[in-house]
């Protein structure tokens, strides 16, 4: 079924079920009733003041804490499922990409900040666990679209989520809720509210999750992507009277199990061209088959939805293989023949992946009444994380092991000895000993991704509510943040290289140098001897680049009350961002050992960037008397806002090398709303309009193991619609419709999943990094000729190959290949023009992860038994349109339109307080694939897809005193 005819379907199906159903804001899925079917609504906090959310001239979702629960919203990531216009997906490096209107996070990098700014009761968090974390004891959960360029201001140009915890209150309170569910899955929550005397009062919450695996490991036999977590808060008040209020929040998390960081690997085999234009490969069949390696990238640029899509990549097209190949380790593919389990919850990894997070967050709100009408808020918080997670680089093993005795076509052919007494004396019976993998006759790689932060902020806010007809809300904010993190990527062929070249090292000095060579001795590769990298290593890879974020900020909001019922809004912010990140080279396979020196192309210890901007909003909103509603709000708004540019990271040239930073991004929206209530208060209809001018959207792509950082422009419109409607008592319906349309306006990039676009005059090739470029036809048959000793004067080898890559000279520099668009970078020793690809034009394409449409369906049932005994029946249905997981919009990025089902039976006695439960998620089993990550060509160019979850279900008992 096509998107449109699904879509339509779709509403006419809610408009059968309710009349007029569209577009329903989440906000009052649940809301307390006041009598009759009359709808309460929410008071948020979304302009940092207390107010009706009907009353705010802004596009926010909230949902209370009974909420979440109904509707299964359990953490982050299934807040998409009821909020239009928004779009979630888990990052490849433990992140995540919380996407609002097309703006979200889709670059790689430490200095990088997102584009949906999280908040914890008003405070910013950089470093959070809206990924791992779930919702419990909170007050409400607000969700602001739309760049907040003032009160919120730091770098939100999608939009804002703030959790707002519930705090004490000067009554007993105490709840307990215990949930079974399958999987094994045990979760249970608490909460106790103490009065302490007539100043103080004390909250206690917290929850603790654990599940077995959605898959297993086919390898261990254990679970994979398990769960076991836990988070307690504790929060004091203290009123000494009612001019003065003093919280103080401590939040901690932690968890500790086998998670998958990331989902299935998807490839489709690519095992090289048959020929080159014609030519063919050496007539000696281990030459030929090291020469078709060469002209490989690894995995297809093919459908995520292809037959062959869960195949294995072709190692000779990785830095691994390459390695493999170089020692004589690894006879053509390691993965030859190969398919991945068709489950895609299952991994087949040599080890368990580990997963460990913990955080913890110290705030203290003051909020105090200088006069009756002056407020003076105060708001501190600290926050420290750890992360730490270590899993199998491609989650499947080899069907080809290592060699017992090296493959003779080998870069150390020449060393007497080699295949006869050095390789069996290093590699016994081909088992690699690496320290970090472990002793493996297998081709085995491994990747960390680890980050330690720390973030300090301070904010203080003076906001009047005078009698008259001018107010304000004016501050200034401070924020302090460092991150320490590693990027580890291990594989053994590397090692084992390194491992030889020490030997060759150690020979060559007349044996004076021991093997293994000594950390001190400058000439050897040092191979780290702890099976937890520390840095001092040179035979993996570490991306490791200290940063160190400087924001401060000075804002204000000055509010006109015309008249009546009309309010002007001016609102400005000025913030100052200075970014300073450590200049490390990356340092594998490089003599020493320890971390890098800054590269010679750059060679500053520190890389800094500075970014002072000015954003802000202007605009009215006006509640009108109108016959036909009992209650509107119609506003109008101009909002700029800002997310600051960044560093690159570091970078190991090949080709070409990217800038060392990269521009901040500007949005200026133009948005009109209005917000409903009609029928006597049981309904509420929302609408929202609203266009971007996008300047410098931030996108990366991975080229030689390293990010590079993208700035292009876009045009976004879009439509919202939310709406509640409580027909008669007992039924509540609920329905969101987003529609988005998003256009970059101009620009090209090369896509490094196809670098040649299908042109015949180009040839793709692997570099001496195990990166690619293209070449031209004559030039890649040329070197193939070389490489079979076809051309006199040079020795037969096929290695040679790797220098088409290889700029020796700038000749032909920006030359045109041929008309074929593909640029040059410079000339190869084969006399050839060596081109990083061709260039794609990006206008008219989509932002990715931005479906046209999304579509919320909620109805609920309440039926009372008497005696205070009441049951809710509630439905939650989610529909996406199709999307793409890159700017490129090819075939291989497209995403299909999935849909989510969340079903909960609830019955309850309000007067003694229990209630049990059943419920079901993902009711109908959808596995959908949320994004993917593209890798770089020296892993294969394969894509890491990420998944909704499985069906879950289960029953829980609660009781409140």
């Amino acid at each position: 079924m096509s998107n449109t005819l699904h879509l339509r379907s779709l509403l006419v199906a809610g408009a059968s079920a309710a009349a007029l159903v569209t577009a329903a804001p989440a906000v009052a899925q649940t809301p307390a009733r006041t009598s009759g079917n009359v709808i309460e609504e929410l008071v948020v906090t979304a302009q940092k003041r207390e107010e009706a959310i009907q009353d705010v001239p802004i596009a926010v979702s909230a949902f209370s804490q009974d909420a979440l629960q109904k509707s299964r919203i359990d953490g982050g990531p299934n807040l998409v499922l009821a909020i239009p216009n928004v779009n979630f997906s888990k990052g490849n490096f433990t992140g995540y990409n919380f996407q609002i209107r097309g703006i979200g996070s889709k670059l790689v990098a430490a200095s990088g900040d997102a584009g949906t700014g999280i908040h914890l009761n008003n405070a910013p968090l950089i470093a959070n666990n809206l990924f791992e974390t779930e919702f419990y004891d909170v007050e409400r959960v607000e969700v602001l679209r739309g760049p907040q360029g003032t009160l919120y201001g730091r770098n939100a140009t999608g939009g804002v989520v703030n959790l707002i915890t519930a705090k004490p209150t000067d009554r007993f309170e105490a709840a307990l809720r215990g949930e079974l569910s399958n999987f094994n899955g045990k979760k249970l929550r608490g909460m106790i509210n103490l009065p302490l005397g007539d100043m103080f009062a004390v909250r206690l919450a917290g929850t603790t999750l654990n599940r077995d695996g959605f898959g297993i490991n086919t390898v261990t036999g254990n679970d994979a992507d398990d769960r076991n977590l836990y988070g307690y808060r504790g929060t004091v008040s203290f009123t000494p009277n009612k001019d003065l209020r003093v919280d103080v929040v401590y939040d901690y998390f932690k968890e500790t199990d086998h998670r998958s960081r990331i989902g299935k690997q998807y490839c489709t085999k690519d095992v090289g061209p048959a020929n080159i234009g014609g030519a063919a490969y050496s007539a000696i069949a281990p030459v030929a088959q090291i020469e078709r390696g060469f002209f490989s990238q690894g995995c297809q640029a093919t459908s995520l939805y292809s037959p062959d899509v869960l195949g294995t990549v072709n190692s000779q097209a990785t830095l691994g293989g390459l390695f493999g190949a170089l020692g004589g380790f690894q006879t053509g593919d390691a993965y030859a023949g190969k398919f991945q389990d068709p489950n895609v919850r299952n991994i087949e990894s040599t080890f368990d992946p580990i997963y460990r997070a913990k955080t913890d967050i110290l705030e203290v709100n003051i909020d105090a009444n200088v006069t009756e009408n002056l407020k003076f808020t105060s708001l501190t918080a600290y926050t420290r994380s750890d992360l730490y997670t270590r899993q199998d680089y491609n989650r499947y093993t080899p069907s080809v092991p290592f060699n017992t005795t090296p493959n003779p076509v080998n870069a150390f052919a020449a060393v007497p000895n080699y295949g006869t007494l050095l390789y069996p004396s290093l590699f016994p019976g081909g088992v690699v000993n690496d320290p970090q993998n472990g002793p493996f006759n297998r081709f085995t790689t491994s990747d960390i991704s680890s980050a330690n932060t720390d973030q300090f902020s301070q904010e203080f806010r003076l906001q009047s509510s005078f009698a008259g007809p001018l107010n304000f809300n004016i501050g200034a904010n401070y924020l302090d943040y460092h991150a320490t993190g590693d990027y580890y990527v291990m594989f053994n062929t590397g090692t084992a290289f390194y491992q030889v070249n020490n030997f060759l090292t150690s020979a060559a000095s007349g044996g004076a140098v021991p093997y293994p060579c000594p950390q001190n001795n400058p000439a050897c590769v040092f191979v780290d001897p702890n099976q937890d990298p520390n840095r001092s290593g040179h035979n993996y890879y570490d991306n490791y680049a200290p940063y160190h974020l400087e924001s401060t900020a000075v804002f204000g909001e000055l509010y006109w009350q015309m008249t009546d019922n009309f309010k002007w809004t001016a609102g400005l912010r000025y913030t100052d961002d200075k970014k300073t990140q450590e200049n490390h080279a990356v340092t594998l396979g490089t003599p020493g050992s320890g971390v890098g020196a800054p590269p010679p192309t750059d060679p500053r210890p520190n890389l800094s960037v500075e970014f002072k901007e000015p954003t802000g909003r202007f605009g009215f909103d006006w509640k009108p008397k109108l016959g036909f509603t009992d209650e509107t709000l119609i506003y109008a708004f101009y909002s700029r806002g800002y997310k600051a540019g960044g560093l690159n990271p570091a970078c190991s040239a090949v080709v070409s090398c990217p800038p060392a930073s990269f521009a901040p991004e500007f949005v200026d929206a133009y948005e009109v709303g209005t917000k409903n209530t009609l029928l006597g208060g049981s309904m509420t209809l929302n609408l929202t309009g609203f266009h971007y001018d996008y300047q410098g959207y931030q996108v990366s792509k991975i080229v030689n193991r390293t990010s590079i950082n993208e700035n292009i422009d876009a045009k976004i419109n879009g439509f919202e619609l939310e709406s509640v409607w409580s027909p008669v008592r007992p039924v509540r319906l609920n329905a969101s419709v987003g529609w988005l349309d998003t256009n970059i306006s101009n620009g090209t990039s090369i896509d490094t999943f196809n670098r040649t676009q299908g042109n015949p005059g180009l040839v793709l090739v692997k570099s001496s990094a195990a990166s690619n470029c293209v070449v031209p036809l004559a030039n890649a048959q040329l070197g193939l000729a070389i490489a079979n000793g076809q051309v006199p004067g040079f020795t037969p080898n096929p290695f040679n190959l790797l220098g088409l890559c290889t700029p020796v000279s700038t000749a032909g520099a920006g030359t045109n290949i041929a008309g074929s668009g593909a640029i040059a970078v410079g000339t190869n020793a084969f006399g050839g023009l060596v081109s990083d690809g061709v260039p794609v034009s990006l206008s008219g394409k989509e932002l990715p992860n931005s479906p046209h449409w999304t579509v919320t369906l909620g109805a609920q049932y309440t039926h009372d038994f008497g005696n205070g005994w009441n049951a809710v029946l509630r439905g939650d249905y989610y529909w996406q349109a199709k999307t793409f997981s890159r700017i490129y919009n090819s075939t291989a990025d497209r995403i299909d339109s999935w849909q989510n089902l969340n079903l909960t039976l609830t019955v309850s006695n309000a007067e003694s307080g229990w209630s049990a439960e059943a419920f079901v998620k993902n009711a109908t089993d959808e596995t959908a694939i949320t994004d993917t990550y593209l890798t770089d060509d020296s892993s294969g160019l394969f894509r890491n897809a990420f998944f909704t979850e499985p069906r879950t279900y289960g029953i829980a008992l609660a009781k409140k005193w």
